[in-house]
C-alpha cells in the first residue's frame, strides 16, 4: 500500500512530501494536523492519481474527491454542506468548480479526482456563482453577528468572507424562519433553527458517526428543517447527546450552552478522557485556566473525533462545589473533620502508620490503587507499599472487575490484555459480544461497532438482557443468545463444542501455532455429549439451534471477533470463561491478525494500566512475580528497598483481616470501596474496625466516610500522565488547570513515602515513566519524548517493537504456542430457590459512570437520577406489581429497596440494576461469591425476591443517618474557628 500526501490516512499522522510526490511517513504528533479539515474522508489506494489543481500538480489516492485534494495542495475551497469525518453530501453547492472538459461547474466534494484532471477553484464566474449562494443563505438567516455565541468561530460567517458578499438583495419581507422557536430541552446544548442553514452536517453526523439516527430532515423546500426523532423537543427523542450533531454544525444552531455563558474559547490543550476504558482524546478549549468546552480530538487514534455525553459534557465535576479542597484529619470517624495544612495532614497519616506496624506487625497495613488515577501514580502507590510498607498489601479495583481476564489470557495467550485496536472491528465479518454492553459502557466503540454492522457484518450477543446494540438502525438482524446467568461457561463450551464437531476448526492454525497435546485434551473434553447444546439447553436457556447457528456464523467468517465484559468476568467462574473463549478464537483460528482476536472491554479509564502497573498482591509490574528473585532483585536494585517474596492480601483477605483485627490501615487513592465492593455491610464493619483509613480523593466518597486522613486529590484536568485504555493504547493526560487542593496525586503519594523514611524524589511523571520503562518488559521503549512524537503507543513497546504493537500475537505467543485449557462448567453456588426465585445481575447505563462520584455532580442525572430494578412483564404481574412501585429486594446477605420499571429486555426469573447510586444500595445485597482463581466477586448472579413495600430498608434509613451526620462533619472543617475569649 502506499503512503499518499495524506495527513489524515488511515494508519497515519502526518506526512512529508513535495506537491506531486508520494508522501513519506513520519509518524509525528501534530495537533495542527488534525485541527485542519480536508473536505471530505481520506481515501486509502494502491493507485495513485495525478491531476493539476490550479495549475499545481498532485498526486493522491484514487477515490479521492476533487476537495480533498485541493486541500492537500494547500486550496482551500469554500464548502458549508462538508466535513472530512462525513460522506460528501453536495448540497450547499458552494464548492462548485470548473473541470476541463467538462459541461457546468460540479461540486467538489462529491468529485472524485481522475487522471490527468485539470481543476480550476477560481476565477470570476465561480466567484460570482458562490455570492449567489451565500446570498440565498444568508436572506435567511438572522444578521446577529455580533451577538451571536458563535462570533468569531462560525463557517457561515468565515464563508461569506471568503466569497467576498457585501450585500444582500432579498429583504426579510417573505417568508423565513426567523421566529423559528429555540429548544432548550437539553442540559448541554440548544438548539436554535432560526439559525439553521439545513446543511444536513448534524443529520449525517448523527447517523453515519453516531449510528443512533435521531436526526432527520422534515419537510422538502423552504419548509425543509431539522428535527430530533417525530419532531421532538432534543430531551424527548433518541438523541444520546454524544455532542457529533453540534460539533458538525456550521452555524450557532446547535451550540453547548457553555459557550453561550462563557464565550468562545482561546487556546486548546489535546488530553485524555477520563471516563471508560475507549480512552478518548479531547481538545481541552479554555478561556484562561477554565474548560469552556470538551471537543473530541479527530487525531486520537481511539476515537478518531468522535465522543459521548460523559467526555463530551460531563467535566462539570472538576469545578464542583463538593470538591475536597484541602487535606484534614481527624481521630476517629465519630468527629469532625479538622482542615490542616499538607505538612500536617502527611506528618499525622505517616505517624499513624508507623505506630500501627510497630504494635501490629509489618503486614498490618496495605493500599489500594486506582483504575481511575495515571498509570504513573498507580505505579507509586504500589512501588510505596512494597517499598515503604515492606509488604506486598497491594491490591486494585481492577481485580475486582476484570482480574479473570488477567488470568484467563496469560494462561491460553501467554499476554493478559485484548488482542486488537478498536479500529480492527472495521474488518470483522462477524462479532461475537458477550457479557458486554457496549452502547452504554463503551459508546464511542459502540458507534464503530455499529457503522461495521451496518456494513454488513454479523452481530451475535450472548446476554441475559437484550442490549440496544440489536437494535442497530440498518444493521441486519442480529442472533440474541439470552442466557441465564451463571452459566457462561456452559455456553461457550457448546459453541467449541459445535466447532470440533463439526469440523468448523482452522487445523492449519492450531497445528503452526498452539500446543499438539494441549489441544488434543481440549478436543477430546469439548467432543464429549455433555457440551452438546442439546445437553446444556435446559441449563443455559439458549435453544440448542440458535447455538449451533452462532457457532457456524463465527467458525466459517472470513473473521471473527469476540469482545466481553463484565458479564464475563465477574463470575465465579469468570477466569474458566475467558480461558474458553481463548480456545473458541484459537480453534477457529482468529487471532493475530486484524478482524479478529480476543478483546475485553474495559470498564474505567485506566483498568488496564492499574493492572499493567503491579497492583496485584502477586505481581509486580509488568505481570512480574514476586516470587521469582531474580526479578525482585532488578527491582530491590531500582527501587534500592528489600522486597518480600510472599504475596500479599486482596481487598477480601484485608477486609476479613480487618474484622478480626490484625489489618489495621489502609491507604485508599481513587477508589471507593464501600460503594463499589460486594456484600456492603460486610465492607463497613471492615472499615470501621481500622484505626487508620486515608483517602486520596476528589470528594468525600462513600470510602471517605470512614477515613481518619482525606487528602484531596486531583481530577485528570489538574494533572500530568499516562492512561493505558482497552486496546493496550498508552495515551497522555496533560494538565490544563492548576490542582485545586495545589498538588497532583504522585506528589501526595511521594510525600508520603517521605514521610516514611522511603525517599522518592520525583519531579515530573515522565521521570516515574522512564523507571517503569527500565523494569516492565513491555514498556521498554515508552518515554513521554515518544508518546510526543506518535500521540499514543500500544504496548508491548521494546525493541523488537519500537512503535508499539496494534495487534498481538501475529507470529507467536509470548509462551511460545497457545494453549488450550480444559474449562469445565461448575455451577455457580448462588441458586434460585423458592425463597429466592429470581436472579438479579447489574450492569450500567450510558449517562452515568461507575460508581457515579463523577457525573452524579453534572446535568447527566436529568437522563438517569436513581437506580431503578428492571422486572419481567410476567414476573411483575405476578406479584402484582406496576411501574414505578418500590420494591424491597432481599437476597441472602441483604435488604435493599428500588423503584420497579417492567422491562421484557430480560427473560421472566431475571431481573436487573445499575448500581451507580450509593444509596440504591445494589452491593447491599450482592453476595462475596467470588472467582475461583482471583476472587472477582461474582456480581452478575444474585438470588432474590421482590415485594411491594413503602418505605426504605433499614440498610437505607441507616446510609440516610450516617451520610448526614458525616456531611456535617465535612462541613464544619470549613467553619472558622471560634475566636479566643
Amino acid at each position: 500500500m502506499l503512503n499518499y500526501f495524506d495527513p489524515q490516512q488511515p494508519n497515519a499522522q502526518s506526512f512529508n512530501a513535495g506537491l506531486g510526490g508520494v508522501g513519506e511517513y513520519q509518524n509525528t504528533f501534530n495537533p495542527a494536523f488534525f485541527d485542519r479539515d480536508m473536505g471530505t474522508p481520506a481515501r486509502t489506494s494502491e493507485t495513485p492519481v495525478e491531476l493539476t489543481i490550479d495549475g499545481t500538480a498532485i498526486r493522491v489516492p484514487a477515490g479521492t474527491s476533487v476537495m480533498r485534494a485541493a486541500a492537500l495542495a494547500g486550496i482551500t475551497i469554500p464548502r458549508l454542506c462538508a466535513s472530512d469525518n462525513l460522506e460528501a453530501f453536495g448540497s450547499c453547492r458552494l464548492c462548485a468548480v470548473e473541470i476541463e472538459g467538462r459541461r457546468g461547474m460540479p461540486a467538489s466534494c462529491t468529485t472524485p479526482v481522475t487522471e490527468g484532471m485539470a481543476v480550476t477553484t477560481q476565477n470570476a464566474k465561480i466567484a460570482k456563482l458562490r455570492r449567489n449562494i451565500m446570498e440565498l443563505y444568508i436572506s435567511d438567516h438572522p444578521l446577529d453577528c455580533l451577538t451571536c455565541p458563535a462570533n468569531g468561530d462560525c463557517e457561515l460567517q468565515d464563508m461569506a468572507g471568503v466569497v467576498g458578499l457585501r450585500e444582500v438583495r432579498y429583504g426579510y419581507e417573505g417568508a423565513n424562519h426567523l421566529d423559528a422557536e429555540i429548544d432548550d430541552s437539553n442540559p448541554y446544548f440548544s438548539f436554535d433553527p432560526s439559525k439553521c442553514i439545513v446543511c444536513s452536517r448534524c443529520v449525517r453526523a448523527c447517523g453515519e458517526v453516531q449510528g443512533t439516527f435521531a436526526l432527520t430532515i422534515e419537510g422538502r423546500g423552504f419548509d425543509s428543517k431539522v428535527a430530533a426523532s417525530q419532531n421532538e423537543p432534543f430531551m424527548d427523542s433518541e438523541c444520546v447527546s454524544c455532542g457529533a450533531c453540534v460539533q458538525a454544525c456550521p452555524t450557532s444552531t446547535l451550540m453547548e450552552k457553555s459557550v453561550i455563558e462563557e464565550g468562545v474559547p482561546e487556546h486548546s490543550v489535546v488530553t485524555t478522557c477520563a471516563y471508560c476504558g475507549v480512552g478518548c482524546s479531547f481538545e481541552a478549549q479554555m478561556k484562561g485556566d477554565k474548560v469552556v468546552r470538551m471537543v473530541p480530538y479527530k487525531g486520537g487514534d481511539a476515537n478518531h473525533g468522535h465522543s459521548c455525553v460523559k467526555g463530551r459534557f460531563a467535566f462539570g465535576y472538576a469545578t464542583h462545589k463538593d470538591r475536597i479542597r484541602e487535606p484534614m484529619i481527624r481521630d476517629s470517624i465519630d468527629q469532625p473533620w479538622r482542615a490542616v495544612s499538607w505538612e500536617e495532614a502527611i506528618s499525622f497519616a505517616a505517624r499513624r502508620l508507623k505506630e500501627i506496624q510497630t504494635q501490629y506487625g509489618r503486614e498490618s497495613v496495605g493500599g489500594i490503587t486506582s483504575s481511575r488515577c495515571t498509570n504513573e501514580e498507580t505505579y507509586l502507590v504500589q512501588k510505596l507499599i512494597r517499598a515503604a510498607f515492606g509488604n506486598n498489601n497491594t491490591d486494585t479495583c481492577a481485580r475486582v472487575c476484570h482480574s479473570p481476564t488477567g488470568y484467563g489470557l496469560k494462561t491460553t495467550l501467554g499476554e493478559s490484555a485484548g488482542t486488537q485496536t478498536f479500529d480492527s472491528v472495521m474488518k470483522a465479518d462477524t462479532i461475537l459480544v458477550i457479557g458486554a454492553n457496549p452502547t452504554d459502557a463503551h459508546p464511542v466503540f459502540a458507534s464503530q461497532m455499529k457503522r461495521r454492522l451496518r456494513q454488513g457484518a454479523t452481530l451475535i450477543v450472548a446476554d441475559p438482557r437484550r442490549i440496544d446494540l440489536l437494535k442497530t438502525p440498518h444493521g441486519g438482524e442480529g442472533m440474541h443468545l439470552a442466557l441465564k446467568p451463571g452459566t457462561n461457561v456452559a455456553l461457550v463450551n457448546a459453541l467449541g463444542h459445535v466447532v470440533v464437531t463439526e469440523g468448523l476448526e482452522d487445523t492449519d492454525f492450531v497445528a503452526r501455532r498452539c500446543e499438539t497435546e494441549a489441544y488434543q485434551r481440549w478436543r477430546e473434553f469439548i467432543s464429549d455429549a455433555r457440551h452438546a447444546p442439546e445437553a446444556v439447553e435446559s441449563e443455559t436457556g439458549v435453544s440448542a439451534d440458535q447455538v449451533r447457528r452462532a457457532a457456524r456464523a463465527y467458525a466459517t467468517a472470513g473473521n471473527g471477533a469476540i469482545y466481553y465484559g463484565l458479564g464475563v468476568t465477574e463470575h465465579s467462574q469468570g477466569s474458566t470463561t475467558v480461558m474458553a473463549i481463548a480456545n473458541l478464537a484459537m480453534a477457529t483460528g482468529n487471532i493475530g491478525r486484524e478482524g479478529v482476536g480476543v478483546n475485553p472491554l474495559r470498564g474505567q479509564n485506566n483498568v488496564q494500566g492499574s493492572c499493567d502497573m503491579g497492583s496485584f498482591p502477586h505481581e509486580l509490574p509488568g505481570y512480574q512475580h514476586v516470587a521469582d528473585p531474580e526479578i525482585r532483585q532488578r527491582f530491590e536494585a531500582v527501587w534500592k528497598a528489600t522486597l518480600d517474596d510472599e504475596p500479599g492480601l486482596r481487598i477480601p483477605n484485608m477486609f476479613d483481616a480487618a474484622i478480626h483485627g490484625t489489618f489495621k490501615a489502609l491507604y485508599v487513592q481513587g477508589e471507593d470501596i464501600a460503594q463499589s465492593d460486594p456484600n456492603t455491610q460486610h465492607v463497613e464493619s471492615a472499615l470501621s474496625a481500622l484505626d487508620c483509613l486515608i483517602v486520596q480523593d476528589i470528594f468525600l466518597n462513600e470510602t471517605a466516610k470512614y477515613a481518619h486522613v482525606l487528602l484531596p486529590g486531583a481530577t485528570f484536568l489538574e494533572k500530568n500522565g499516562t492512561f493505558t485504555n482497552a486496546e493496550r493504547r498508552i495515551n497522555r493526560v496533560r494538565r490544563v488547570m492548576p490542582p485545586v487542593a495545589g498538588k497532583e496525586d504522585w506528589e501526595i503519594t511521594q510525600d508520603l513515602a517521605n514521610a516514611l523514611g522511603y525517599p522518592m524524589h520525583y519531579s515530573h511523571p515522565s521521570e516515574i515513566m522512564d523507571e517503569i520503562a527500565t523494569l516492565a518488559p513491555t514498556f521498554t521503549g515508552v518515554s513521554y519524548d515518544k508518546l510526543e512524537r506518535l500521540g499514543s503507543i500500544q504496548w508491548p513497546c521494546n525493541d523488537d517493537f519500537p512503535l508499539g504493537t496494534p495487534t498481538m500475537h501475529g507470529v507467536d505467543f509470548p509462551i511460545g504456542k497457545g494453549h488450550f485449557a480444559i474449562t469445565e462448567y461448575v455451577a455457580t453456588e448462588e441458586r434460585v430457590n423458592p425463597r429466592y426465585p429470581l436472579l438479579l445481575t447489574t450492569g450500567r447505563i450510558l449517562s452515568q459512570y461507575n460508581v457515579g462520584a463523577q457525573t452524579r455532580r453534572t446535568d447527566n442525572s436529568a437522563w438517569h437520577s436513581e437506580d431503578v430494578l428492571e422486572i419481567h412483564p410476567t414476573d411483575a404481574e405476578d406479584r402484582g406489581l406496576n411501574d414505578g412501585d418500590w420494591l424491597g429486594i432481599r437476597s441472602r446477605v441483604g435488604h435493599t429497596v428500588l423503584r420497579c420499571r417492567i422491562s421484557d429486555r430480560m427473560a421472566p426469573g431475571v431481573v436487573y440494576t445499575t448500581f451507580h447510586h450509593p444509596g440504591s444500595g445494589a452491593n447491599v445485597i450482592t453476595t462475596d461469591n467470588s472467582d475461583w482463581a482471583t476472587n472477582c466477586p461474582e456480581y452478575k448472579v444474585t438470588a432474590v425476591q421482590v415485594e411491594k413495600v413503602s418505605q426504605p430498608s433499614s440498610w437505607q434509613q441507616q446510609f440516610q443517618r450516617f451520610d448526614e451526620r458525616q456531611q456535617r462533619y465535612l462541613a464544619s472543617a470549613d467553619e472558622p474557628e471560634p475566636a479566643l475569649k
